[in-house]
């Protein structure tokens, strides 16, 4: 290695280690084993701060989040809303396009992952656009990029591991992230008008699963009435979550657990939809998703005590302070490496990766944490549906069978407004600010 300090050829292992496919959880342990040995730490050291990093109450509410995801999905709880909105707003201009993104924005108070949203309502909503006219590439691209604002629309696992590390009120985070997140919804119906609507056949046997709409003769305040009453206590689901945090009666973390809770109650008293199968299968399909994430933060506290002690932060804050006396400059410069992180790495790696070098920049110019966390978790978003890993593209085509590349062409007019939507959030801090002020 070049005479470099320990914590930038860190780094560089970090992404060849990428480069070669190692696991991005094993990448983020091997490089910052290599930093410790050069440092001149033991290995003893290692499992302390990993015990360290993942020993924190915040951090239970992924689990259970995705667990209530996973529960809502599989209960049958998230059909009951797609057909709710596909009887209130079907017969809009745009029909199943504006249920897609209204169901995206709904379900993003439910699960808090973009992937698992993403694989618990796309197949559903993705066939519900292709029988009303649109392209199947269009509808992937759809619920891609609002499955997508799961990590946005609170509860939001993204934001919970935000505020833990930025030290930052969840509960505020949460609140400031509402206005931006439905004006990026609203910034998505704007595309609908340039979507190719022609109807493609050819539907994998994976999307087969809405059936026709029931009481389709009897006249549409009957039919809005039978299917509210249907999936009512699915629709209470974000009532009850963000009630509760709001309303103080539990934190972000408590939530989680009253999620899940109340997702069995739902399906196993009132649908009747939970079996001891499925049960069985939504804990091993969260536990394996939980895995994936906790392990991530385990390794990365190995990798941010090394950015700590190797004094990475102070390093590249300066940079970043040094290219220019412009804040908006440096906030640009800082959202783009957000973006081509994106490209790349899931949300959570890049969190802990680069915020402990930008967050100190963001103090020394003032800006408010509550807004820069948005900001942040907007570019994250637009990540997750951003090629070559963007990983709601890989869910897609796995659901679809479509190619990867003909989801990342539907994806493409989400992904200008989005970009355009981030811009606006930035330059206007009041719109994530206003409720966290008005409910002080």
């Amino acid at each position: 290695m070049p005479d470099i300090g320990a914590g930038t050829q860190m780094v560089v292992v970090f992404f060849v280690l990428l480069f070669l496919r190692v696991p991005v959880a094993f990448a983020l342990g091997l490089s910052a084993i290599y930093a410790m040995w050069v440092l001149g730490f033991g290995l003893d050291l290692a499992g302390d701060l990993i015990a360290t990093g993942i020993a924190k109450f915040s951090l239970l509410a992924i689990p259970f989040f995705i667990l209530a995801g996973e529960l809502m999905g599989s209960l049958g709880i998230a059909e009951r809303m797609i057909r709710f909105f596909r009887v209130l707003i079907g017969n809009l201009p745009g029909g199943m396009g504006v249920v897609g993104t209204v169901v995206c924005l709904f379900w993003g108070a439910v699960s808090g992952s973009g992937p698992a949203s993403v694989a618990a309502i796309g197949p559903l909503i993705i066939k519900g656009m292709t029988d009303d006219g649109f392209s199947r590439t269009y509808a992937a691209g759809l619920v891609c990029t609002g499955a997508a604002l799961s990590i946005v629309i609170p509860p939001s696992i993204g934001l919970v591991i935000y505020g833990v590390i930025a030290e930052t009120s969840i509960s505020d985070l949460f609140i400031a992230a509402i206005i931006p997140g439905l004006f990026l919804g609203a910034l998505m119906l704007l595309t609908l008008p340039f979507a190719k609507t022609v109807s493609d056949p050819s539907i994998s046997p994976s999307l087969e699963r809405l059936s026709p709409q029931p009481h389709s003769d009897l006249p549409y305040g009957h039919r809005l009435w039978r299917s509210f009453l249907d999936s009512f206590w699915g629709l209470m689901t974000p009532v009850v979550i963000l009630g509760g945090i709001y309303s103080g009666a539990f934190t972000p973390t408590e939530a989680a657990i009253v999620a899940t809770v109340y997702a069995l109650l739902v399906g196993g008293l009132i649908y009747r939809t939970l079996s001891l199968r499925g049960l069985y299968q939504s804990l091993v399909d969260a536990s394996a998703s939980s895995a994936v994430v906790m392990l991530v933060v385990a390794y990365a506290s190995l990798f941010g005590w090394v950015v700590t002690v190797d004094d990475l932060i102070g390093q590249y804050s300066s940079v970043l302070l040094g290219l220019s006396d412009n804040q908006w400059v440096i906030l640009a410069v800082i959202m783009l490496v957000l973006l081509i992180a994106g490209m790349f790495m899931d949300a959570i790696t890049i969190m802990f990766i680069s915020l402990p070098i930008f967050l100190p920049v963001a103090r020394e110019l003032g800006w408010d944490p509550v807004w820069f966390g948005v900001l942040v978790m907007i570019n994250l978003a637009i990540g997750l549906f951003t090629p070559p890993v963007g990983i709601n593209l890989y869910v897609a085509a796995n659901i679809t069978r479509l190619p990867l590349e003909r989801i990342a062409q539907g994806a493409i007019p989400f992904l200008i407004t989005s970009i355009i939507g981030l811009a606006i959030v930035a330059m206007f801090p009041e719109m994530s600010q206003f409720l966290v002020n008005a409910l002080r």
